[in-house]
């Protein structure tokens, strides 16, 4: 159990600032990467929130093989490691399997485990031995409170920086809902909690094969998300979310971005200034 996870000068614990983990759903290009990283991190360090950029070089849970699953591990690595040399940010990214672990590592400051294989012991700990964090996506088919059996696979090989990520529950075929208590009851298992707003919209398999979605949702599931005490929020986004290769259904427009970030930081600071007022009063009694 750990209540507190450290990724390069960034502290993720209660009480603590929100963090934002932000980019395209996959690599498309080194140009769609270079340009939407950069304008997250004018965004981001506008309205002082820290922030992890995120993208995948691989996709593997596609359910055409007519999908775009990105460039591939080399081809990818090379244009995370560009955009975080450039423009001086953390990198969170998708592994799949054990042996990615390690060459992933060299790049990536987060490694993330998708939601269909949060349960491979094997790859959650070959994650957990390069001892970078590693953020956890709960699987779709997990109850909560069962999160913290796979965090305690991680913390066996000593380490301890350890998210885990709420991104909706299967509600009948093909619809995704959020159980908001979810937050509160992995947050109680003693790890800091993310909140995916984009992912928790998909409607998987829906539209002829591929996933839909319902991207009007994305702004108040992530007020509510925030207002519940998430300590990391979680946003794939795209300049040009219309001709996005994966995922355009329910990623958010990056002109939107500024927008939804202002109302979230505001819901943050009223919720982060009860918790204060909660230790402060803990302590004086």
């Amino acid at each position: 159990m750990t209540e507190s996870v450290k990724i390069g000068n960034i502290q993720i614990e209660k009480g603590s600032r929100l963090v934002l983990i932000a980019g395209p759903c996959v690599i498309e290009s080194e140009k769609i990467v270079l340009h939407t990283c950069e304008k997250i991190k004018e965004i981001t360090s506008k309205l002082k929130i820290p922030f992890i950029f995120k993208s995948s070089y691989s996709k593997a849970n596609r359910l055409s093989a007519e999908s775009y699953s990105g460039p591939g591990m080399s081809e990818g690595l090379r244009i995370l490691e560009k955009a975080k040399k450039e423009f001086e940010v953390l990198i969170l990214t998708d592994i799949h399997n054990s042996d990615e672990a390690e060459p992933v590592s060299e790049v990536a400051d987060v490694l993330q485990i998708p939601a269909f294989l949060c349960r491979q012991t094997d790859l959650v700990l070959a994650a957990a031995k390069t001892g970078k964090a590693v953020n956890l996506k709960k699987g779709q088919f997990m109850a909560p409170e069962d999160m913290g059996s796979i965090a305690k696979k991680i913390e066996s090989v000593g380490n301890h920086n350890i998210l885990l990520t709420e991104r909706g529950t299967f509600f009948g075929y093909h619809n995704l809902v959020v159980d908001m208590r979810s937050l509160v009851i992995m947050r109680n298992l003693g790890y800091p909690v993310v909140f995916d707003a984009t992912h928790s919209l998909q409607l998987p398999g829906s539209d002829g094969g591929f996933s839909g979605g319902q991207p009007q949702f994305i702004f108040p599931l992530a007020r509510a998300a925030v207002a519940c005490g998430c300590d990391v929020l979680f946003i794939e986004t795209h300049p040009d979310v219309e001709n996005a290769l994966c995922d355009k259904d329910n990623m958010l427009p990056l002109e939107k971005l500024e927008e939804l970030l202002v109302q979230v930081i505001e819901i943050d600071k009223v919720v982060k200034e009860k918790i204060g007022v909660a230790r402060l009063v803990s302590r004086q009694s």
